[in-house]
């Protein structure tokens, strides 16, 4: 299917968080809550329009253990959008947040788009980090901010479709050298957009995919 423009996305944050989960709603608007951890890098696909363009997001669901580190910043390197991903329900993985952001920051665009998530707001009884909390720390360091639920789908679409924006706004305003594939964006053909998605795995992952990370 042709596109106006394609734009690279990477998931981040720890294990455990949902990332799989988010990516996996997104493109087949389904939940699964069983799922091996992701090794290495999974990737999927979905066509949206933004401004009545057809935009198609290449998104790149990275492993979130210390041990595939060095795999990871490697795909931060042409992403023009990222979500970082925490869970509503363990402190430790908000606390681990300066740490994912300054690995995006140093290894990045400038102008990457980051998007901050709280997954998992459906636990909202088992709620260790409280949405003023996730709000602050993205004001602080000037992300976009939004609570989601992998599970029910709440914000999911929002999330994902609201980081195309800005990415899209960013182009408008001439921030962004669409000539240079290494913003992560590239120009396409036009065309019509659909909101079919796919989602494959691009090294030896498991071929199950759910909301365990």
């Amino acid at each position: 299917m042709s596109y106006a423009y394609l734009f690279k996305y990477i998931v981040i944050g720890d294990t455990g968080v949902g990332k799989s989960c988010l990516l996996l709603q997104f493109t087949d608007k389904r939940f699964q809550p069983v799922h091996d951890l992701t090794i290495g890098v999974e990737f999927g696909a979905r066509m949206i329009t933004i401004g009545n363009k057809p935009i198609k997001l290449q998104i790149w669901d990275t492993a979130g253990q210390e041990s595939f580190r060095s795999i990871t910043r490697s795909y931060y390197r042409g992403a023009a959008g990222a979500l970082l991903v925490y869970d509503i329900t363990r402190r430790e993985t908000f606390n681990h947040l300066a740490t994912w952001l300054e690995d995006a920051r140093q290894h990045a665009n400038s102008n990457m788009t980051i998007m901050l998530i709280g997954n998992k707001c459906d636990l909202d009884h088992r709620r260790a980090v409280s949405t003023e909390e996730g709000a602050q720390f993205a004001k602080e360091h000037g992300l976009v901010f939004m609570e989601t639920s992998a599970k029910t789908a709440q914000n999911v679409e929002e999330a994902f479709i609201n980081t195309a924006a800005k990415i899209y706004q960013k182009i408008e305003e001439g921030i962004f050298d669409v000539s240079n594939e290494t913003s992560g964006i590239k120009v396409g053909y036009g065309g019509g957009a659909g909101t079919a998605g796919s989602v494959r795995n691009d090294y030896t992952a498991p071929q199950s995919s759910g909301c365990c990370n």
